[in-house]
């Protein structure tokens, strides 16, 4: 035999089909191997198929039948293989059995602190199409130049591209994703953008969480800008969220605007919160875009402090409650009759100083 005869030949080589589709495929033995068509059989990813789906087409092809056929269980295509009586391989063919790629859908983009662009797509409203889809992300200027092709793929999922550089400001781009494999092309609409609309930055940096003196429901939060877009000329809104140490649950804090600080009120005494800030760039150069939030900084966390009121007391009836309410309120006109100097002076910082003073007076007489 010569050394380079193929054993058999299995026709057709490698097909794709659409799923549901039905094949009927020969093995052909060479005649310098002396089988016969009786001496052969067929497996499917290693499964033996039945004798009953076989036809003998001559003294040395066998054909096999295949119906209504699923889609391939993996890309690199399903494996149908022609053997001898005795278990050999003869040939083999792969199966490419799926769907041609729906148009990509939901593009969204961000450039992190104008210095590149990230672009993710959702692969269309079934997804799976069975075979290996290769997507391509393109964009160009919108008025001139020529297509670009995207070539840092999957760097925010599997669905995602990243541009590192050389891209243009005050021009808007036109974006789109093109979806292929054996059985089609499907391309997205095409979605036009600025980068300046849609930027997004480094979490704030410097975050720190401290003690409002001796107030013990209270902390204070404060945090630097973006240090990427010190330069530039944008607007800032932050967003501040906590949790208690022993909770999953954040709470969000909406209405800090751009400050860069904020008092956190209501809180538990003597419990350890972990408290996170975000910014949201907005305005820069003029853009009227929203902007993008950007990722949370990472946690930090402080204690209020305990509560100096001695536990297990019952609460005052309605009566006593009053009389407490009278003698408070002329505490606190008497401190300010002794601190304040005018109505300018009446300000936060002064009620936290009566507020450390009540709770004070409230531990004396506790201990009395």
């Amino acid at each position: 035999v010569s050394p380079a005869a193929d054993p058999a030949v299995i026709s057709p080589q490698d097909p794709t089909l659409l799923i549901g589709s039905s094949l009927v495929a020969t093995c052909t033995v060479s005649p310098d191997f002396h089988l016969k068509a009786e001496d052969l059989y067929w497996t499917l990813n290693g499964r033996r198929l039945p004798a009953a789906s076989y036809a003998a087409l001559g003294p040395t092809t066998l054909s096999v039948a295949l119906a209504r056929l699923n889609g391939s269980k993996q890309q690199s295509g399903d494996n149908l293989v022609c053997h001898s009586r005795d278990g050999g391989i003869l040939a083999g063919s792969c199966l490419y059995v799926g769907l041609p790629p729906e148009k990509p859908v939901n593009i969204t983009c961000w450039s992190k602190n104008m210095k590149d662009l990230t672009c993710k797509w959702a692969p269309g409203t079934e997804g799976e199409t069975f075979l290996h889809t290769n997507y391509t992300l393109k964009y160009k200027l919108r008025w001139y130049g020529r297509d670009n092709t995207c070539q840092e793929y999957h760097t925010a999922g599997p669905y995602s591209c990243h541009i590192p550089k050389d891209l243009a400001l005050f021009t808007p781009y036109e974006i789109w994703v093109e979806a292929s494999n054996r059985l089609g092309v499907a391309v997205s609409d095409v979605v036009m953008l600025d980068i300046l609309d849609v930027v997004t930055t480094d979490p704030p940096s410097d975050v720190h969480v401290s003690r409002v003196g001796d107030l013990e429901d209270q902390l204070s939060v404060r945090w630097s800008s973006p240090p990427a877009l010190k330069d530039f000329l944008f607007q800032a809104k932050y967003q501040i969220q906590y949790r208690v140490e022993d909770s999953s649950e954040w709470k969000v804090v909406d209405d800090v605007g751009n400050q860069t600080s904020c008092r956190l009120a209501g809180l538990r005494p003597g419990t350890v919160y972990f408290v996170q800030v975000r910014c949201n760039p907005f305005g820069i150069y003029g853009s009227k875009k929203a902007g993008i939030w950007s990722d949370w900084s990472n946690p930090t966390a402080a204690s209020t402090p305990r509560s100096e009121r001695a536990a297990g007391g019952c609460d005052p009836k309605a009566g006593e409650q009053n009389t407490t309410l009278r003698r408070e309120l002329k505490q606190f006109f008497g401190w300010v009759k002794k601190h304040a100097y005018g109505c300018s002076n009446l300000g936060i910082k002064l009620y936290d100083q009566w507020r450390v003073w009540l709770q004070k007076s409230h531990k004396t007489r506790n201990q009395v």
